[in-house]
């Protein structure tokens, strides 16, 4: 026998629902579950050393198989994970109030070989290495804040994040 919440007074009824939404959420605690905010699943990778590489989505860790084969191939270098990049410096208002630091953090970034090699006064041929940094996205991460910060990367390092 069960109550129909369409019986109760409106205040009864949100009242209700508020009761219903704190009991799932105690029910996916109990199971060590947590609501997502972007219905991301975490994944892992392996790693040589007998560790494991932990990644917020799926995608991301699709992502880091592609770069680490290329890695392998020889087509990229200097593969890091959560590169961080100062934006602005902290500083200290005359007022005396501290204002912390601006900061961004890609998913990744490498080296990446420019497309036209060309040859030094020995005859050697060489190329140069051109930083790429990237960021796994959806449409919902696109948010207003990493806009602002992919528009402060591109005016203070002169850098494009990829997005994929």
């Amino acid at each position: 026998m069960g109550i129909d919440l369409r019986d109760l007074s409106p205040a009864y009824q949100v009242k209700a629902m508020q009761q219903l939404a704190e009991q799932n959420r105690q029910r996916a605690a109990a199971k060590g579950e947590r609501e997502r905010k972007y219905h991301n699943q975490k994944d892992q990778r392996p790693t040589t050393s007998g560790g494991a590489v932990r990644f917020d989505s799926r995608k991301e860790a699709r992502r880091y198989d592609e770069l680490i084969a290329l890695l392998h191939a020889g087509q990229i270098r200097e593969l890091r994970l959560q590169p961080q990049f100062t934006l602005q410096e902290a500083y200290t208002t005359p007022e005396g109030v501290r204002v912390r630091a601006i900061r961004y953090q890609a998913d990744f970034s490498y080296l990446l070989p420019e497309l036209r090699p060309y040859r030094t006064e020995t005859g050697v041929e060489v190329c140069d290495w051109i930083l790429v940094v990237e960021d796994v996205k959806s449409r919902a991460t696109k948010t207003r804040v990493y806009e602002m910060k992919k528009k402060l990367m591109r005016e203070r390092f002169q850098i494009e994040i990829q997005e994929v």
